[in-house]
């Protein structure tokens, strides 16, 4: 059996243990639907991404693959077929799952704002935006979002700051202004913490992963709704970033673009605002807000900031640290030069101890009683 029919068992394993936690017999069946369409795009995706790899090709989407000795030319912008694919799959949940109707508005706004982000995404691959332009559209885009909002817009006061503010805050809009900051962090995180083969697609992955085990352990308590809405749109994005993750692995046989990153971030983003686990979701990406930090200064122009942060290729086709800010340099200076290969496997471990430290704080009562009570 290939690779792509054994990959798919993880669909079908994910499905598995998550319908087996769904209670209701209705939602149960709701959910298989969900989990079908799912497994449907994944071979979906399988499929359409080498066809439209030769069209991008042909069209001059195509970028050199920089960490190689012999540098060819790989198709890019790949991310839109993934977007595309899984915008179907959500879309036909719409008339397929009656759960999703009574949660329309707020479905149909989550639709709205990842649709958005993935045309960016992609006209960014195109036409090669300025950064001013891309986060005042990244704002623009979660607009749809915050109107479709109806969460609580206060906040639980940490033990030690209650002598000063109480219990509890109510924000109003400086809340969902919080959320606003939250849809673009997650959008440009993941587009600034790339660069090697397989990272991009198998960090979110990894994330996604991290996502749907919350939803699952969260299944049958108070915020049970919410959690299905998000099970119902991380279903398809794990499935469909699968896909891509097969052709994008090292060797990467296509590069997945900006149409990728900012729709991952935003689909990420959706759900933790939609189904209000915006700090767990948080937690989940420690490494992104680690490259962010120690990117500060040459995103702000402090330290020359080139359009490429890459590592440095040797003679022996190993990868030492450049001179640049990321946490790709870091690693590479810490445990000193690596294939790129090797490189990704390590970063993305990174990424999985990151979301055992987040359920660890999560969920610790030891950790979580030192600021909240139970």
């Amino acid at each position: 059996m290939n690779l792509p029919y054994l990959l798919s068992g993880i669909i079908v394993l994910v499905s598995a243990l998550i319908s087996a936690k769904i209670d209701d017999s209705v939602t149960r069946k709701q959910f298989f639907s969900c989990a079908a369409l799912s497994f449907a795009g994944y071979f979906i995706a399988l499929r359409l991404i080498p066809a439209v790899a030769s069209k991008c090709l042909d069209k001059g989407l195509k970028g050199k693959d920089i960490n190689k000795k012999k540098q060819e030319y790989v198709p890019e912008s790949l991310g839109i077929v993934s977007g595309a694919t899984y915008l179907i799959c959500v879309i036909l949940c719409e008339p397929l799952i009656p759960f999703v109707v009574t949660m329309l508005g707020q479905y149909n706004a989550a639709l709205t704002s990842i649709c958005f982000m993935l045309f960016l995404g992609f006209a960014d691959d195109v036409l090669d935006l300025r950064w001013s332009v891309k986060i005042s559209f990244s704002f623009l885009a979660t607009l749809p979002l915050l109107v479709a909002y109806s969460g609580p817009t206060s906040v639980i006061v940490p033990k030690p700051f209650r002598f000063w503010f109480g219990e509890a805050q109510e924000l109003g809009y400086l809340y969902h202004l919080y959320m606003a900051f939250i849809a673009v962090f997650t959008t440009n995180s993941i587009n600034i913490y790339a660069g090697v083969n397989g990272l991009e697609t198998g960090q979110s992955f990894v994330i996604s992963c991290a996502v749907l085990l919350h939803n699952f352990i969260e299944l049958g308590g108070q915020h049970q709704s919410a959690h299905l809405l998000s099970l119902f749109l991380m279903m398809p994005f794990m499935s469909t970033t699968l896909a891509l993750l097969y052709y994008n692995w090292y060797p990467s046989r296509v590069f997945v673009g900006d149409s990728f990153t900012y729709f991952s971030g935003m689909t990420f983003a959706v759900v933790g605002i939609l189904s209000q686990f915006s700090k767990t979701l948080m937690l989940f990406f420690l490494p992104q807000l680690i490259n962010f930090i120690i990117s500060l200064p040459q995103l702000f122009k402090i330290v020359p900031c080139p359009r490429h942060r890459l590592p440095v290729l040797q003679p022996d086709g190993k990868l030492k640290p450049s001179y640049n800010f990321t946490v790709i340099n870091l690693t590479l200076y810490l445990f000193g030069p690596m294939h790129e290969r090797t490189l990704t496997t390590v970063l993305l471990f990174f990424q999985i101890f990151c979301c055992a430290i987040g359920f660890l704080i999560r969920y610790s009562h030891a950790l979580t009683s030192i600021f909240y009570d139970a």
